[in-house]
């Protein structure tokens, strides 16, 4: 009797044993997969890298961009230029009518209508532009008044494409004879603050 009894307690102690492994188990591979259902879950939340390339707003600080020089930021894959126009290329702008394409921007694809102007800009001061070729896609020189060029007498200044010799004024605007059919596009844009501006985005002011 002492033999079975002591049988008897070896397999009560064996059972409790396998309850408690399984029970331990079971929430074990419960608090996996509920890591696991959790994760995508989570992850649905965060911006793809798909996302951002589609077009999530930038935002460009011009506070330490001098008269002159120009800064490049990118926004949906594609270069995006802020140059800080000096007052005389703001006056050689309205000279320039004659050797342009289009020198009122006429075709609405090209800028939002707030930059349908002479400056193609919100503030004459300041241009935003993609820069890229609208012949073949290249992305452009940016030639101020005094680099070195080989552009002739009436060059004052712009954007001249290495591809294909496409030139572009210092508003984006495209000269007459070259591969180039229209402007520099200007992007959605508005200003956050006088040194701060926001890309790809412009309240509806469009």
């Amino acid at each position: 009797m002492s033999d079975s009894g002591n049988s008897l307690v070896s397999e009560d102690e064996v059972d409790k044993k396998r309850r408690r492994f399984l029970i331990a188990t079971t929430a074990g591979v419960g608090t996996v997969g509920a890591i696991g259902a959790a994760v995508p879950f989570v992850s649905y939340f965060q911006p793809s890298e798909r996302a951002k390339a589609v077009g999530a707003p930038i935002e460009i600080d011009i506070s330490k961009l001098e008269p002159g020089q120009r800064i490049t930021a990118v926004w949906r894959g594609k270069p995006v230029w802020v140059v800080r126009r000096t007052e005389e290329t703001l006056k050689n702008l309205e000279a320039m009518a004659d050797l342009l394409r289009d020198p009122e921007s006429k075709v609405a694809e090209q800028q939002p209508s707030y930059a349908q102007n002479l400056y193609r800009s919100i503030k004459p001061e300041y241009l935003v532009l993609i820069g890229i070729c609208t012949h073949l896609g290249c992305s452009p020189t940016y030639l101020p008044p005094d680099a070195p060029h080989t552009l002739g007498p009436e060059w004052k200044g712009g954007f001249f494409c290495p591809c294909h010799g496409s030139k572009f004024d210092l508003a984006g605007r495209v000269f007459k004879g070259v591969p180039a059919p229209k402007n520099l596009v200007v992007p959605p844009h508005k200003y956050l603050s006088d040194t701060l501006i926001l890309i790809g985005e412009d309240g509806g002011a469009a």
